[in-house]
């Protein structure tokens, strides 16, 4: 026997039915991409799908050479036809943006864009964590007031409230003034932490020469006195980015959104500035953070575009449908409306038929297959979860008749013309 081919370490098959190490199931999946469509529709956002693969620089450029993801995360390989350097999609701005500006969508108008697929880091799989792992993203591009930093965090407080896990998320915000301000600040946080280099763990050391803001975000205990009683950032801020990040509270308190104010809130990536946020949990263990964003207005003019204000979010969905697979409440129905059955000669070929019908008329079907006694045929329409059983036997054949059972016992079992069958069972669905 031939050996087996398993799947690569941290990228997960998703399948009809929930696995040992991996409890998602494809149709749980389908019910939450079902909710961000409309969702993401309610608020007149148009979905934009890029391709996975991409120019390595382009990542380089965007998220920072000196971040973790550039530096250590990025699955890179060389085009086998040129020296050309590519990397699977880490994250979804920077693929997103470079769309932007190579069709020149900013020409006329503001853009309000969405996107949701796959992306890939090259980092230890963990609950909630993968290799090969999906994002939501949302993309407000041309809008420079804080209304839509608001109307953007609203806007994923709405979509946790639909998935029924707005009490188990905890807002936190903050703001990076401009890069002026930011630089200022760099400088002041470098003197400081320099005063305890001594004191802080290889990768702290590390982000002190290449990113030291996000030596704030370090998760080592053991630092946690020296971070926080660091210098804050928002006391470098100027009148501008202040006004700009007062307001955007202010807009918050009014949709009585509530919020917590953390100094040490810097993200991950270069290209953020002012306005910066996550939704944490409590409920994943160390991998609290299940979506974030903020803005990187200098982002589309660092990739060839005009200059542009723009802010966006994404969430993890694996991280994020763990939380509301435990705790949420995502209506999910893989079952079929109605199960058909046959038993006879010829009823195979007239169980399809009206198979058929019941599907043009908006009904899922889910035909048995395969020729086997009627009893057994039930059994697996009761393990199916199918609402109805449709029996068509030979003996019901010659009158032009079928059996239509209630499956949950509310209608019972009768005996109908084959001319009422697609009206009984709408009904019936909708009663």
């Amino acid at each position: 026997m031939a050996q087996k081919i398993q799947s690569v370490k941290g990228m997960n098959d998703l399948l009809p039915v929930e696995q040992k190490d991996f409890k998602l199931t494809a149709a749980f999946w389908q019910a939450f991409e079902d909710t961000v469509s409309q969702w993401a529709r309610a608020y007149g956002y148009q979905q934009i799908r890029t391709p996975i693969v991409e120019q390595t620089g382009l990542f380089v450029r965007s998220i920072g050479e000196e971040t973790d993801v550039v530096g250590k995360e990025m699955y890179t390989f060389s085009d086998s036809n040129d020296s050309l350097s590519l990397s699977l999609r880490p994250e979804g701005t920077a693929s997103c943006l470079r769309a932007v500006v190579e069709h020149n969508l900013l020409y006329n108008n503001p853009q309000k864009l969405w996107y949701m697929g796959p992306m890939f880091r090259r980092e230890r799989p963990q609950k909630g964590r993968y290799r090969q792992f999906h994002q939501v993203g949302i993309e407000a591009l041309g809008f420079a007031g804080p209304d839509i930093d608001a109307e953007i965090t609203a806007m994923s407080a709405d979509l946790w409230n639909k998935l029924g896990i707005r009490d188990y998320l905890t807002l936190e915000i903050n703001s990076l003034g401009n890069r002026k301000e930011r630089a200022a600040y760099r400088a002041a946080l470098v003197a400081y932490l320099t005063e305890y280099e001594d004191q802080l763990d290889e990768d702290s050391k590390r982000r002190l020469k290449s990113n030291p803001l996000r030596v704030l975000d370090t998760k080592n205990p053991g630092l946690q006195e020296i971070c926080n009683a660091a210098p804050c950032l928002i006391d470098y801020l100027g009148e501008e980015s202040l006004a700009h990040y007062n307001r955007f509270k202010a807009l918050l308190d009014g949709l009585q959104i509530e919020y917590v104010e953390n100094p040490r809130l810097v993200r991950g990536l270069d290209y953020y500035n002012q306005t910066v946020f996550e939704w944490t949990t409590e409920k994943l263990g160390a991998q609290a953070t299940v979506c974030g964003g903020g803005r990187y207005d200098g982002l589309i003019e660092e990739l060839g575009g005009k200059p542009a204000a723009s802010i966006g979010f994404a969430m993890g969905i694996e991280r994020l449908l763990l939380l509301v697979h435990e705790y949420g409440s995502l209506k999910v129905n893989a079952a079929p409306d109605v199960y058909a059955m046959h038993q006879g000669e010829g009823a195979d070929l007239k169980v399809m038929q009206y198979a058929q019908a019941l599907r043009a008329a908006g009904l899922n079907v889910l035909q048995h297959s395969g020729y086997q006694k009627l009893n057994a045929q039930m059994k697996k329409a009761d393990a199916s979860g199918a609402r109805f059983a449709l029996i068509v036997a030979q003996d019901e054949l010659a009158e032009g008749k079928v059996t239509l059972k209630d499956m949950q016992g509310e209608k019972g079992q009768i005996t109908v013309a084959a001319a009422d069958l697609i009206n009984t069972l709408q009904q019936w669905k909708n009663v």
